[in-house]
């Protein structure tokens, strides 16, 4: 199952040595501000972090957020995976890039892998994702991953507008 590889990327799972990377990661004003303050704000909380996130979720589902590596040198760049949420039917893609790495096309890289991976190994009927309403860059990043935009979404427990994409061409808006 895993590693998955693209062109440029290996999508592995997470260990707790991963902890430096999830820090910096979840404290960047640009992730806090587009998707939520997780409370990591030590090597402690992002040990934590990845121990009741990612780890407990590959436990439980199978699946889960992903560290993202260059394969080129093993440098890692951020991280993209499925998302099973408890209480939303869907399976969803979830990404955030160190701020050195972005607009590369890694998010939509490893993005566009992981709807692959959820439609076609995992037999999904589609995969979407959510989105802070006004971040344009995370919806370049959906489009060139193969989703289209479904409109607005009452995303639980955010205050925040939020836009909701697809796979399944059915649900997007004409």
């Amino acid at each position: 199952m895993l590693p998955i590889l693209t062109s440029r990327l290996r999508l592995r799972e997470f260990t707790l040595q991963d902890a430096p990377l999830v820090l910096a990661l979840l404290t960047d004003p640009d992730f806090i501000r587009n998707v939520t303050d997780r409370g990591v704000h030590t090597l402690e909380d992002a040990g934590n972090y990845i121990s009741r996130g990612p780890l407990a979720s590959y436990a439980q589902h199978g699946i889960g957020l992903w560290c993202m590596e260059r394969l080129e040198d093993g440098q890692p760049v951020g991280m993209c995976g499925l998302i099973r949420r408890e209480g939303l039917a869907d399976v969803d893609v979830g990404y955030t890039l160190l701020p050195a790495w972005r607009g590369l096309g890694y998010a939509s890289e490893a993005a566009a892998t992981c709807v692959q991976y959820g439609l076609t190994q995992l037999r999904l009927p589609r995969v979407v994702a959510y989105i802070n309403a006004d971040n344009q860059a995370s919806a370049r990043v959906l489009q060139k991953a193969g989703l289209h935009g479904c409109g607005p979404f009452d995303f639980p427990g955010s205050s925040l507008p939020t836009l909701l994409f697809s796979s399944d061409t059915a649900m997007a808006q004409s």
